[in-house]
C-alpha cells in the first residue's frame, strides 16, 4: 500500500481528497499546514504529496524548500493562483505538479497515481534496496543485512529496523519518540528507556568502542544520528 500526505488548511478538501484516494487502495495521512506536514514525514513513509500553498503557521512553499533538502517524493502543489508565473514558480522551487482550485478530485487522483508509479521505478524506493554505507557499516535492506569492516553483524529485529531507520535519515537527528513510533509503529509514551537500551545494544555489535563511538552518535537533550563518513 502507498501512502499519500495530504496537506490543506481546508478540512472539507482534505476530507474529500482522503475518500477518493482511499477508494483507489492508498492509505491517506493529513495535516492541516506545513509545520505538521513536516512531523509526519520525519516518522512516516509517504510516495506522494499533496500540498497546498496557502497555509498558516508554514505555506507550502516554505514548507517544500525544507522537504527538498533531504527528499525527493513527489509532491503535487494546489493553488487557487491559475497564472503562469505561479505555476513556473512552484515548479521551479521543486514540485513535480501544480493543480489549480477548484479541481476534480478525479483528475488529482490520475496525477498522484502517475507520479507514484514514476517515483516506485526512479525514486528512492528504489534506492531503499541499495546498500546503505557509512565508512566500513553496510547495510542492505534487501537482505536484512549488516555488515561492518566486512565482518557481518547480527541484530534483532528491532535492532536492525532501528539502525536501518538512521541510515536512511543519514545525518538527521532523530528523537527517541520518532525512533519508537517508526520501528514500533504505535505511539510513543515514556519509550526513551526503551530505545536508549536499543541503542546501547546496537553499539556493543557495531562499534570498536562502544563509549566513544564512530558511527551510532548521541545528541544530547535531542537524540541519535548516524553520519556519513
Amino acid at each position: 500500500m502507498y501512502t499519500v500526505l495530504v496537506c490543506d488548511d481546508d478540512r472539507a478538501i482534505l476530507e474529500s481528497v482522503k475518500i477518493y484516494l482511499t477508494a483507489e487502495g492508498y492509505e491517506v495521512l493529513t495535516a492541516v499546514d506545513g509545520l505538521e506536514a513536516l512531523e509526519l514525514l520525519k516518522t512516516r513513509e509517504v510516495h506522494c504529496l499533496i500540498l497546498d500553498i496557502m497555509m498558516p503557521k508554514l505555506d507550502g512553499l516554505s514548507a517544500m524548500l525544507k522537504i527538498r533538502e533531504g527528499s525527493n517524493i513527489p509532491i503535487i502543489l494546489l493553488s487557487a493562483k491559475s497564472e503562469d508565473t505561479d505555476k513556473i514558480t512552484g515548479l521551479s522551487f521543486g514540485a513535480d505538479d501544480y493543480v489549480t482550485k477548484p479541481f476534480n478530485p478525479l483528475e488529482l487522483v490520475a496525477r498522484v497515481k502517475s507520479q507514484v508509479r514514476r517515483y516506485a521505478k526512479l525514486g528512492s524506493m528504489e534506492q531503499n534496496d541499495k546498500v546503505l554505507v557509512t565508512g566500513g557499516l553496510e547495510l542492505e535492506p534487501d537482505k536484512k543485512r549488516v555488515t561492518v569492516d566486512g565482518e557481518e553483524v547480527h541484530l534483532t529485529a528491532h535492532e536492525y529496523r532501528i539502525l536501518e531507520y538512521l541510515m536512511k535519515n543519514m545525518g538527521h537527528v532523530l528523537s527517541s519518540a520518532q525512533i519508537y513510533e517508526a520501528v514500533w509503529n504505535e505511539p510513543a509514551f515514556s519509550t526513551e528507556k526503551t530505545v536508549t537500551v536499543h541503542i546501547r545494544n546496537i553499539r556493543e555489535k557495531i562499534e570498536i568502542d562502544p563509549k566513544n563511538p564512530n558511527y551510532l552518535k548521541v545528541v544530547w537533550g535531542l537524540g541519535y544520528k548516524v553520519d556519513k563518513i
